[in-house]
């Protein structure tokens, strides 16, 4: 093979290959305007606008006495209101736990609902050690570690276990919101 002609077709060959560089800008350069096109050819399209943010309040409700609390005893209340899926749970764990309130900062409250579909939870509270758990569900048997937030240790939950947000005020103990969804809602608070 003749060396010119080698050289000669590598050289022919690179003026038709873009480089990386000009390929990333032409092609930037072609979703922007295909964007503008379509924005200005087809009217009524999505844009974005500028909204409010909107701020839910929940309601601030007293739960119980943090004197009156037994080690590993779940105390059953409903919130945020009495509607459907409000059961919930407090329990002083006797070890620290993720958002949990009181001097050892063991006093933590969750939903009484599987986040899978629903299942019931109560009595299903464990002590394993330094382990405390809510479940095994018994729709398809989610284990939830309420040590982390409630996380999924185990089943077929996919969402973490919402969780009462506490405030403690003296010896009171309140419920001041949820964070995470309330099975079989779409939101936390009821209408009215």
């Amino acid at each position: 093979m003749n060396p010119d002609k080698s050289k000669q077709t590598a050289e022919e060959h690179g003026k038709c290959m873009l480089t990386r560089r000009k390929f990333l800008m032409y092609s930037g350069t072609a979703a922007a305007t295909s964007s503008v096109i379509t924005l200005n050819m087809f009217p009524g399209t999505v844009q974005a606008k500028e909204l409010q943010a909107q701020v839910t309040t929940y309601p601030r409700t007293l739960i119980a006495k943090l004197s009156e609390l037994k080690a590993n005893q779940p105390l059953d209340f409903n919130y945020p209101d009495n509607g459907p899926n409000s059961q919930a749970m407090l329990v002083k764990m006797d070890v620290p736990g993720g958002g949990g309130v009181g001097p050892k900062q063991d006093v933590v409250a969750y939903s009484y609902m599987c986040t899978h579909q629903g299942g019931p939870l109560q009595n299903e509270y464990k002590v394993v050690g330094e382990h405390r758990v809510l479940g095994q569900c018994p729709f398809h048997l989610s284990t939830f570690d309420l040590r982390r937030h409630g996380i999924i240790v185990s089943g077929q939950a996919y969402e973490s276990l919402p969780q009462v947000l506490l405030e403690l005020d003296g010896d009171e103990i309140y419920a001041v919101g949820i964070m995470g969804l309330l099975f079989g809602r779409t939101d936390n608070k009821l209408a009215g």
